[in-house]
């Protein structure tokens, strides 16, 4: 597994190799390709004949394994490198594969996700099976569902229209007509936003529209594809004739209809590898289904089966977590579960820690997350992960006041950025006409020609102050630059060209460089990468299993989700909760029952004792409790719930009182204090909370210290600057003086 961080597609490899972060040559032959393997990896590199199924736990080294495979194939002879198709599910992993094959020395093996190998094919023979250009892909389905909904004079709010789109998609990956949905939806025990007659008629409506207008899905572009190759025999020779070994990663993940595209890509043959994990499963609601992995040897009796423990990613105390994690697990999935091994020296135990509500728990997060940065762990190496993106913004908060820079994983994509696209023009532009500028020296090294091209597009070295479009312009070419970096360290003779050839490539597999920060994400965003310091937040019960898993089924693939965050974690785990959603609030929630005989000294469902800063459950002790009242808006007295409202005090459709100068003078002053220190202006105060200050307009530090966003720590460093602005004064001269 490559780093949540690594902004190089060679990143360090997971086994007993050399240190991370080490770039070897090129191997010299097929025996070098197998140095630095472990047992297990060096028999799935060197069983080439037949069916093989790896089954790989998290932080074992399968992608290692795979791509030593291939490498150790084509350096044997065995393998032409052109007729092997890698696939797997993320544009990342299947650049990342690609950046490992080449650095194997190997050239021309394709490694691409189901829907780009599929779109290739589809592209290509078209024009000759059907006629004339194909069909035009939809960006986003949900506009024609919205469409099919008011042809059906079917009223949906946002929330059903996601849902339903999702039960298309569900619909199409699993090969279920509209006719057949309400049958295929009630086996599978699907949980409907509508009554099934009103979905099917709704999904029989959107592939109308879909047929009138021209246009295909993405899910299309597999249908389409498996259509061709089931009918046109002499099509499905060609293809079989190119390609004629077959790896497969993810296959856990694998839907009924990305299996029969794969049976009909393979043929007879019997060339094919598969990684997975049945314990990683955590995508069934898409369609995905472990039973491909689980029944491999049924369908290839003879394959040979390699399981992968060994765990080079998270110390002993992470992985002790994790096992026995699964040991509580039930079902068909729980029945192959893998026991790892941890390769790592010991390290922290993961603590559990339970808070009275959760802008509490974020706090306290934050506090911990400022103490490690300030321990050594850089932020770009830690991750707060929670089970819903409505979490997010109480933990976006917390870290802007406590001045911890943060990314939230999903945004935008990065080489979809207005700043990105520029740089990469006026970078194409250095590499062809570099030599009549005199700014650009050919003779410098990669970097420093990149820093170069970027100064003259206004770039400086420093962060510029304050936060919003302005940060993260900059904080997108800082990327770019540490980019170069990292691939003038791999290739020191590359040029110019040679990087726009590796953005281009990242590009096409929007395999984004770092940007520096804490991440913030979902369980689901964060399979497949990997952070130093891992904070789970929200595991109670009812966000860990979420409400709506009742089925033993669903309720088992929560406890997956869970142990995908838990295995995301190399050195730090930190596991909490809360005891109700705001403050004051009835503290009516409970640990997540996953999480029963796992915390030292605790009773099953039995919350802890807890403290404003929280307490490690079954730690002996700590702060004793202290009674929160609950925020109410001060013009309206309803209870505030939202993070946002919290802070000002009042809820977002009250009038407010703000003093306006007041608050252009605290912004004008923040803007200066965020210059001198170098920092972005969130981390000195978010305009949330200059807002409240202006609402309030305290005379005395106490009253300063009581405004959310503020605290002891902060009206220490600013008060007296704060309230001289609140007195009048605009704080300018100040500014920047700790």
């Amino acid at each position: 597994m490559t780093s949540a961080t690594h902004s190089t597609l060679f990143p360090p490899a997971a086994g007993p190799a050399g240190p991370a972060g080490q770039v070897a040559a090129p191997p010299r032959g097929a025996d070098a390709v197998l140095e630095g393997l472990d047992p297990e990896q060096r028999e799935v590199a060197t069983t080439l004949r037949g069916p093989v199924c790896v089954l790989a736990g998290a932080g074992t080294g399968k992608t290692r394994a795979i791509t030593h495979r291939i490498a150790y194939g084509v350096h044997a002879g065995i393998l032409q490198p052109q007729t092997v198709l890698a696939v797997t599910f993320t544009n990342r992993a299947a650049g990342e594969m690609r950046g490992r094959l080449r650095q194997l020395g190997v050239q021309g093996a394709q490694a691409r996700t189901f829907h780009s190998a599929a779109l290739r094919q589809l592209q290509y023979f078209w024009p000759r099976v059907v006629g004339g250009e194909m069909p035009r892909i939809v960006d986003r389905k949900s506009k024609l569902v919205a469409e099919a909904a008011a042809a059906c004079r079917v009223r949906l709010d946002r929330t059903e229209l996601r849902d339903v789109t999702a039960e298309i998609e569900w619909s199409k990956v699993t090969q279920t007509a509209p006719e057949d949905y309400a049958a295929a939806a009630a086996a599978a025990r699907r949980l409907l936003p509508r009554a099934p007659a009103e979905t099917a008629q709704l999904y029989a409506a959107y592939e109308d529209i879909k047929r009138e207008r021209s246009v295909i899905d993405f899910e299309d572009v597999l249908l389409l594809t498996v259509g061709i190759l089931q009918d046109q025999d002499d099509i499905a020779r060609l293809v079989r004739d190119q390609y004629q070994h077959f790896v497969v990663d993810e296959y856990q993940d694998v839907s009924p209809l990305q299996q029969r595209l794969l049976e009909l890509w393979l043929g007879d043959r019997d060339s094919l590898c598969v990684v997975g994990d049945a314990s990683q499963t955590i995508y069934s609601f898409t369609g995905a289904t472990p039973d491909h992995l689980l029944d491999f040897r049924t369908r290839h009796p003879g394959a040979t089966v390699v399981k992968l423990v060994r765990d080079y990613r998270s110390t002993p105390q992470v992985v002790h977590l994790a096992n026995a994690l699964l040991a509580q697990a039930h079902g068909r999935a729980a029945d192959h579960r893998l026991a790892l091994v941890s390769q790592r020296e010991a390290g922290p135990e993961p603590t559990y820690t339970e808070y009275p509500d959760e802008p509490a728990e974020a706090e306290g997060a934050a506090r911990r997350i400022r103490d490690l940065i300030s321990s050594g762990v850089p932020a770009s190496e830690i991750a707060v992960l929670f089970r819903t993106n409505s979490q997010s913004e109480t933990y976006e908060q917390a870290l802007a006041d406590a001045g911890i820079p943060y990314q939230l994983r999903g945004a935008e994509r990065f080489f979809d950025r207005p700043e990105v696209r520029e740089a990469g023009a006026a970078l194409r532009a250095a590499a062809r006409f570099g030599r009549n500028d005199s700014a650009f020296n050919p003779a410098d090294r990669l970097p420093e020609q990149v820093r170069a091209v970027f100064r003259t597009k206004g770039w400086k070295p420093q962060p510029p102050a304050g936060s919003g479009a302005v940060r993260e312009k900059w904080e997108s070419l800082a990327a770019l630059v540490r980019l170069a970096d990292d691939f003038a360290r791999v290739r020191p003779s590359a040029t110019l060209a040679d990087l726009m050839t590796e953005l281009d490539e990242r590009a096409s597999v929007q395999h984004a460089p770092t940007v520096e920060g804490v991440t913030l994400a979902s369980l689901h965003a964060a399979k497949g990468l990997e952070w130093d310091a891992v904070f789970l937040v929200g595991v109670f019960d009812g966000m860990m299993p979420i409400a709506y898993a009742r089925t033993d089924d669903q309720i088992e693939e929560e406890r997956r989700l869970l142990y995908v965050g838990v295995t995301r974690a190399r050195s730090h785990l930190a596991v909490s909760w809360s005891l109700s959603r705001s403050p004051g609030g009835r503290p009516t929630r409970i640990p997540s029952p996953f999480l029963d005989g796992l915390r030292t000294g605790a009773r099953a469902h039995a919350p802890a004792a807890t403290g404003r800063r929280g307490v490690i459950a079954g730690g002996g002790g700590g702060p004793q409790p202290r009674k929160r009242t609950p925020a109410r808006c001060r013009v309206c007295g309803r209870t505030l719930t939202d993070a946002g409202a919290m802070k000002l005090m009042r809820c977002g459709d009250c009038p407010s009182d703000m003093d306006e100068a007041l608050y252009e003078r605290l912004h004008a002053w923040r803007a200066e204090q965020a210059r001198r220190t170098g920092q972005p202006a969130y981390c000195v105060f978010t305009d949330k909370t200059l807002v409240a200050i202006a609402e309030t307009a305290p005379e005395q530090e106490s009253e300063l210290a009581r405004i959310p966003g503020v605290g002891v720590r902060k009206t220490r460093r600013f008060g007296a600057q704060v309230l001289a602005i609140c007195a009048g004064d605009d704080g300018l001269e100040s500014a920047g003086e700790d």
